[in-house]
């Protein structure tokens, strides 16, 4: 019995022991071209999942307009567009070096498919260790409703919003 309650000690000590010298002799990828840890993505999913699902709003305020549209084209390019990109204009160099690459929203399904509650939460909050920045203290909550309900019907977008969305960025 007095083996098995020095191994009980012992065990947990030693593995905290080992994951501190991974860390501390530099062992740990922390380069963004570096491959995840394993189970990185399973754990910082299931944390995130469980505060939006927490958190998030259950419904926008508001049904967007086309001056929304268009207001939400302008804003999204000032913000977001460096990272996300935009219609045709595939990844931009700051997206290619980040990790984990940001999804290009304006691309395939994007975020059309998301609850927008979950991108108002994902936009005001940002994503610790992702590169997404919180904007709830530079975007007024309208700012980033008009963006979220833009990205949520990017399939049907008026004429307005899509000529601003698709205009070339300006050279990197």
């Amino acid at each position: 019995m007095k083996m098995f309650l020095i191994g009980l000690i012992a065990g947990p000590v030693a593995l905290a022991a080992c994951g501190f010298l991974y860390l501390r002799m530099g062992y740990a990828p922390v380069a963004t071209a570096a491959p995840p840890l394993p189970m990185e993505r399973t754990i910082t999913h299931m944390a995130l999942n469980a505060r939006i699902d927490k958190e998030a709003p259950k419904s926008a305020p508001f049904a967007a307009s086309e001056d929304d549209m268009k207001s939400a084209a302008h804003l999204y390019r000032a913000h977001c567009a460096v990272c996300h990109g935009i219609p045709g204009g595939g990844k931009t160099a700051i997206a290619k070096g980040m990790f984990p690459k940001p999804p290009e929203l304006l691309v395939g399904t994007g975020v059309t498919d998301d609850p927008a509650g979950e991108t108002f939460w994902k936009v005001a909050n940002g994503i610790r260790l992702t590169g997404m920045p919180a904007f709830g203290q530079s975007l007024s909550a309208r700012e980033m409703w008009q963006i979220i309900l833009m990205l949520a019907g990017a399939d049907k977008l008026p004429e307005s919003a899509q000529a601003m969305l698709k205009a070339p960025l300006p050279a990197e």
